[in-house]
């Protein structure tokens, strides 16, 4: 749920050495199978884009992230279902993936272009293993377990050359700050469904603006492995189970700035990873920060913060300033 902003208590548990990092990607089963990354260049993805967001002239724009009345009491949970098939939300969808060694797992993903899909370097390569996953693929707008139309799922093909990520995790895992704010990658799908799903912007904002300007106005969207749960009053009707229907929690923040990367305090748990935090800019959506794990404290399991990626990676790749 949503972690109170204690910034000083953070770096307390630092200081303490009792924090550890957690990425958030969802893992499901185990096999045993080897494959070889070969990082791809920047030429390879061939990105191209100027950060701004795309409508399609056939969808209807929608600032909620459900259609009339959700029926869901706002005191159960600070998040509520993303049960819209209108843009933006339609560009926010599920990363389904296999490790190299035959493990299920999923993520979060979002369409940046017509064909390209933003998330996290330890969603399409293991942190662990250093391996790329041997198979992904991109299932925009899920709501129940289901996608707006069964043949909108897209796969990435000859995933070394179509995948770039800014970390193999070669280095020290997750425990190398460098390679916490370095954890985004961009995965080319075999379908254009940034045409008909649109796709979303980017802005790299400073962390003084977000911190001090848009304190309480950011929102965040992830398929989260804990929501929705359909036990509880107002989701029996989201029978596919957790993870199978993205969160939506408005109102969080980014609320620190360290060694590159951001801490947030919107809602956050496995499967989220890789999930967009936006915020809304003359009346369009730009992703301004990219969720890629949390700080938890190692002997009571609280979480205490999250972390996201910042947004200049975008810009040095495409070259936009």
């Amino acid at each position: 749920m949503r972690k109170p902003s204690i910034y000083k208590q953070l770096l307390a548990f630092f200081i303490a050495g009792i924090v550890i990092f957690t990425t958030l990607g969802g893992w499901i089963s185990v096999q045993a199978e080897t494959e070889s990354p070969i990082s791809p260049n920047t030429e390879q993805l061939n990105l191209v884009g100027d950060g701004k967001p795309f409508k399609p002239d056939h969808l209807e724009q929608s600032e909620k992230p459900y259609d009339g009345d959700r029926g869901i009491p706002r005191g159960i949970d600070n998040r509520i279902p993303m049960l819209s098939r209108n843009y933006p939300w339609s560009t926010i969808g599920r990363i389904e993936g296999t490790t190299a060694d035959g493990e299920s797992y999923y993520c979060t993903g979002t369409l940046v272009a017509s064909d390209i899909v933003l998330t996290n370097a330890h969603c399409v390569i293991s942190s662990e293993t250093h391996q790329l996953s041997k198979q992904l693929r991109f299932i925009p707008n899920v709501i129940n377990g289901k996608p707006q139309s069964p043949g909108d799922m897209a796969k990435v093909q000859n995933i070394a050359k179509n995948v770039l990520y800014g970390t193999d995790f070669k280095d020290g895992g997750f425990n190398n700050v460098k390679n916490q704010s370095n954890d985004w990658a961009l995965m080319i799908i075999n379908q254009p469904l940034g045409r008909k799903y649109g796709h979303l912007g980017w802005k790299s904002v400073s962390a003084s603006t977000l911190i001090k300007q848009k304190r309480g106005k950011l929102f965040f969207v992830g398929y989260s492995s804990d929501y929705p749960d359909p036990s509880k009053e107002g989701y029996e009707s989201l029978t596919a189970g957790k993870g199978l229907t993205a969160g939506y929690e408005d109102g969080c923040s980014i609320v620190g700035e360290e060694s590159n990367h951001f801490y947030h305090d919107c809602a956050t748990a496995s499967g989220s990873s890789g999930g967009p935090i936006i915020d809304v800019i003359d009346g369009l959506p730009y992703i301004v920060a990219l969720n890629n794990g949390e700080a938890t404290n190692s002997i009571t399991g609280q979480d205490i913060i999250n972390f996201a990626m910042k947004m200049d990676f975008l810009d040095n790749l495409t070259g936009r300033k």
